[in-house]
């Protein structure tokens, strides 16, 4: 059960870091259906669709046993490692980022400039934040461990999995391995929410579902408009006590 649950984030994750082939035009004869129209709505349902079904399931396993059992896979959590307690999820949901950036500094271009990826990120994190918090105030789901009723979604598989899908896109087409990386860290920190007994595996598909949903809306909408290289404008990502991001502008 566990194996096929990991596996299942895996590729999940993997099928919506691919990108989609450009659509042609096809000529019936009597009519065409436009290009860009069709390209829009493709990407569209590529971008929402596995991380949807991601936050369906756990919606699902939450209120219902039927397809994931939540109290099952705490059971053998308890059974078989009890004593389980580290901390490495902290920070390896932030790994990605810093892989990002570091594969800049050495050299290795990725799909946008640091503007705007920077920008990307920041609006990733912003919608992360705010789709995770307002489900955790909405559902009220108490946690494995009985700490707080925050338990719904994971905020810490959220972030690794939103943090992954920001990798998946701007190396992903460099080499896949890139993007296999990304998500493998996502779902260690998935895996290990659950042997902490921070979070219920409901917890742990909702926030992946939510974390590739708010990258992959970050880049849908993005316009690329920070392309001028003497902008103002600076954008850099922290760490100090918590992930930040240091913005500045200078005024002429």
């Amino acid at each position: 059960m566990r194996r096929l649950i990991f596996i299942a984030l895996i590729t999940a994750g993997h099928v919506t870091s691919a990108q989609i082939s450009s659509t042609e035009k096809i000529d019936l004869g009597f009519s065409q259906i436009e290009p860009k129209r069709e390209k829009k709505q493709s990407s569209f349902l590529q971008a929402v669709k596995v991380p949807t079904m991601l936050i369906g399931l756990g919606v699902y396993s939450c209120a219902s046993n039927d397809v994931v059992n939540r109290y099952e896979i705490r059971e053998e959590r308890n059974e078989h490692l009890p004593n389980f307690k580290y901390s490495a999820d902290n920070y390896l949901m932030h790994a990605p980022i810093a892989i990002v950036y570091g594969l800049n500094l050495a050299g290795v271009k990725g799909k946008n400039d640091f503007k705007n990826r920077s920008l990307l990120l920041l609006k990733s994190e912003a919608i992360m934040a705010a789709l995770t918090f307002s489900f955790k105030e909405m559902t009220n789901v108490s946690r494995p461990d009985g700490s707080d009723g925050f338990s719904f979604p994971s905020g810490h598989t959220a972030q690794a999995f939103a943090t992954a899908t920001f990798m998946a896109k701007e190396y992903g087409d460099e080499s896949h391995w890139y993007s296999i990386g990304a998500y493998g860290i996502a779902t260690t920190v998935g895996a290990m929410r659950i042997l902490n007994n921070r979070h219920w595996i409901s917890d742990v598909f909702a926030g992946a579902g939510i974390g590739i949903l708010s990258t992959n809306l970050a880049y849908l909408t993005h316009r690329y408009k920070w392309k001028n290289k003497n902008s103002n404008l600076t954008l850099v990502p922290a760490y100090t006590s918590g992930p930040a991001l240091y913005v500045s502008y200078r005024l002429n």
